[in-house]
């Protein structure tokens, strides 16, 4: 029966993925969480790098101021080195100071000139500073920047005050030093040592740095801020791929579950390779599986009743009759219909129950390795002694021990293979023989029954697979089968992932022959302790 629950004609086009089909959701919500830390985290280098390479250049270029002066101071008069050194002063914007040998500050370039830079109190300076600052801390914290010596200008000043000079006067080399100002703009120093003792002192409060770096900051932040947008545009995309696909099915999930529609569409997604597209086709096949399972009980259940109505139909006749007969041949013949009705109604019930039981018993069995042939063995035996083949005689060519192994639940199985010698049996003619085979064939069990009746019409090879099929030898007394013989013994095999069909026989004239495949058990189970 086909399903109600067309999920083929879906309208899916605004599910579809084009160029991520087939990434794993893991991936793409790796992609999106990896592509922002990434991006932040090289603007984060760059910037450091950046940073650093300017304050080295810096540091070098007052270096080299230092050594230039060092040596023009060296190559004039005394007299003239005063003026000299305010002439430096007002080209590199620094303060160029001289100390004697014996540290006292001998030429200082702002007695000459106005001061060539100002040291800034950050209390006077607007808000936008602050939140710069700021900035500037959390960035030095997040590059773990080490911290840098406040700059202050000595009480006395001398040379002892200055660390660099003293670290040149001891090495005879041009030393620099990088200080902080108030506002956390950075302060050059370089200190450069004269033939005659004296030492150079250079420092320069450098705010352009600063704003170089600001900039180039602020250039990063909107790179940053495309970024966010661009987070934010996956995000959106993670939501397309994600969310709308499942909030789909689970609304078909729902629709199915309230059973209102006959025809509920659970969308597939066939183009899509992820997670949500396993989903998705899982979900549309446990749909029509369900539709044709519940498909299966109402008719299941309308053929009970109708099975059921002609027994109680027979039964209420002759019981109705029964006060209105005198005659006691006919009292008994009534008699005798009761009994068979009771009798046909009984194993009617059982066997309907078997069926329901079948299905749900089997998706909770544990299965286990059994051996098919000990376990025919062992039927056989016991419709042997309990005599009710009648004259037909059973066969079973046992196979080696051992040598069919199956994984099943063994009292399903026996139920199986039983219904099909029961059926064997009563299609059988006087004196005829039913013979029952096991044998391993590649990676299967292969149990075959035959008989000697008239065989199976092609037309009717599925139909009496159905349940409540009624077509009976003719001779066989009223109510001995339910007809869910066969249809009970179909579900057994295919809950073990088997197959089962029926045939002519090729090696008699007549008769029919039953076979199913069941799949054989590893050779590590299989094989014996």
């Amino acid at each position: 029966m086909a399903s109600d629950i067309d999920s083929e004609r879906n309208d899916e086009s605004d599910l579809v993925l084009i160029w991520s089909g087939r990434w794993t959701l893991s991936y793409r919500i790796l992609a999106v969480n990896v592509l922002t830390i990434v991006l932040i985290g090289l603007a984060v280098v760059y910037l450091d790098a950046y940073r650093n390479r300017l304050q080295k250049e810096r540091l070098a270029l007052v270096a080299t101021e230092a050594s230039m002066a060092a040596t023009a101071i060296q190559a004039v008069a005394p007299g003239q080195r005063e003026s000299l050194l305010a002439q430096l002063s007002r080209h590199s914007s620094g303060r160029l100071r001289l100390y004697r040998a014996d540290g006292v500050l001998a030429l200082d370039s702002w007695r000459v000139t106005d001061p060539t830079y100002r040291l800034r109190d950050p209390a006077t300076q607007r808000w936008n500073k602050d939140a710069a600052r700021a900035l500037d801390r959390g960035f030095n914290t997040l590059v773990d920047e080490k911290t840098l010596e406040d700059f202050v200008e000595p009480k006395i000043d001398r040379a002892e005050a200055w660390s660099e000079v003293q670290a040149s006067r001891q090495s005879g080399t041009i030393v620099t030093d990088l200080r902080q100002a108030p506002e956390l703009t950075p302060v050059f120093s370089a200190a450069a040592p004269l033939d005659d003792g004296s030492t150079l002192l250079v420092t320069d409060n450098d705010r352009s740095f600063t704003r170089t770096v600001r900039k180039q900051r602020r250039s990063l932040g909107a790179a940053l801020g495309m970024v966010a947008i661009l987070s934010v545009l996956l995000s959106l995309f993670l939501a397309r791929t994600i969310v709308r696909p499942l909030r789909r099915i689970a609304i078909a999930a729902h629709r199915v579950r309230l059973g209102r529609a006959r025809e509920v569409r659970v969308p597939r997604l066939p183009s899509r390779r992820d997670e949500i597209g396993t989903l998705a086709r899982a979900v549309s096949d446990m749909s029509q599986s369900l539709r044709r399972r519940i498909d299966n009980i109402e008719a299941f259940a309308a053929d009970v009743t109708h099975e059921l109505k002609n027994p109680l139909a027979s039964l209420r006749s002759a019981v109705d009759s029964l006060d209105r007969i005198e005659d006691p041949a006919l009292r008994r013949q009534l008699i005798d219909v009761i009994r068979q009705d009771v009798l046909r109604l009984d194993r009617l019930i059982g066997d309907i129950g078997e069926a329901a039981r079948t299905d749900a018993e089997l998706a909770r069995a544990r299965f286990e390795p059994v051996d098919v042939g000990n376990l025919i063995g062992q039927l056989v035996a016991s419709w042997e002694n309990r005599r009710e083949t009648g004259n037909v005689r059973l066969a079973f060519a046992r196979p080696r021990r051992a040598s069919t192994i199956a994984l099943g639940e063994p009292g399903r199985l026996a139920r199986a293979i039983d219904n099909l010698i029961d059926n064997a049996i009563s299609f059988s003619p006087a004196k005829g023989l039913v013979e029952v085979a096991a044998t391993h064939v590649g990676d299967e069990i292969l149990i075959r029954i035959d008989d000697e009746g008239p065989g199976v019409a092609p037309e009717q090879r599925e139909a009496i697979f159905n349940r409540f099929h009624s077509v009976r030898p003719e001779a066989e007394q009223f109510g001995r089968h339910s007809g869910l013989g066969l249809a009970i013994a179909r579900a057994i095999v295919e809950g073990h992932d088997g197959e089962i069909d029926v045939t002519d026989r090729d090696d008699a004239p007549s008769g029919a022959r039953f076979t199913f495949r069941l799949p054989a058990a590893p050779i590590d189970i299989a094989r014996p302790a």
